[in-house]
């Protein structure tokens, strides 16, 4: 396991208050830890967002930071709270009222990956759950609350988009049978995260490059969402979860031909994504 539990990508110069974040794109695969479980190479990478740390790479050069996991999603979980502890996973965890993420295996330390295989043999210690929440947990949130603190600082609010990515297969019952599907899912809570203004321009950024938009369905957003989105304090969050079918291959978790091309349409985004969060002076000297 990587000794730094993210990348920070930082812009030369920082102009834009929007944060973008990739909590699930870490493939610091350790031997320790495939060690423990029973999942080949391939399986294990099933709920990874494999990828999306690279689609948005020219967040800095457009003057937003770029924060990245290391740790990959089957390790820890980063869109959890740290207390989402699984006892059906975690010896010496008591059982708390129901939670569908821990039921489901999801917590902050997953029990199962895609399609509900599991990761492990049997349980793992808590000990070992805590080790990985304070090492990787912790520093990750604690540097993505200091750019959003430093971007509300510099241009009163703060902007994050919480990049994610979904199988093909989760958008097939979204809209009437043989429709068109979106190809973005946007989630702000169902407005509880972002204000108004923010999602739609953000929307915006999507459906003027040519893709297709839907809010909150299937996904609404997670903890990172639902935590860090505050817009009466001007502090916005939306997660985006782009159609991995748009660029890579899901069965063989490798790029497709089109990978380059659809970076580069996602380079347009980001560029009027982060013009969001400029200064109103700063938008206007740039028009």
């Amino acid at each position: 396991m990587s000794h730094s539990p993210y990348h920070l990508f930082s812009p030369a110069t920082r102009t834009s208050s929007v944060v973008f974040a990739s909590p699930h794109s870490g493939r610091d695969y350790a031997a320790t830890f495939l060690g423990q479980a029973v999942l080949d190479a391939r399986e294990i990478r099933s709920s990874e967002d494999a990828f999306v740390d690279q689609l948005f790479a020219s967040a800095p050069d457009h003057g937003a930071p770029l924060l990245t996991a290391t740790a990959p999603r089957a390790y820890l979980d980063l869109n959890r709270a740290p207390d989402e502890l699984d006892p059906a996973l975690i010896m010496g965890v008591r059982r708390v009222p129901h939670n569908p993420r821990i039921a489901s295996g999801l917590g902050v330390v997953p029990r199962v990956v895609a399609n509900g295989r599991h990761i492990y043999r049997g349980k793992i210690t808590l000990a070992e759950a805590h080790h990985r929440i304070t090492n990787n947990w912790w520093p990750y949130h604690d540097q993505l609350q200091t750019l959003l603190d430093e971007g509300h600082n510099a241009f009163g609010q703060a902007i994050l988009i919480d990049c994610h990515s979904m199988p093909h297969e989760a958008l097939e019952n979204i809209g009437a049978a043989g429709g068109i599907r979106p190809e973005v899912v946007l989630g702000d809570r169902f407005g509880a995260a972002a204000g108004a203004d923010v999602i739609a321009q953000v929307e915006s950024a999507f459906t003027d490059a040519g893709l297709r938009v839907a809010r909150n369905m299937p996904f609404a957003g997670a903890y990172n969402t639902q935590h860090y989105g505050k817009p009466v304090r001007n502090q916005h969050a939306i997660q985006v979860e782009i159609d991995r079918a748009l660029y890579m291959n899901e069965r063989t978790l490798e790029p497709h031909v089109d990978f380059d091309a659809f970076k580069v349409l996602l380079d347009r985004v980001i560029s009027a994504i982060t013009a969001i969060g400029r200064a109103k002076e700063q938008r206007v000297a740039a028009e």
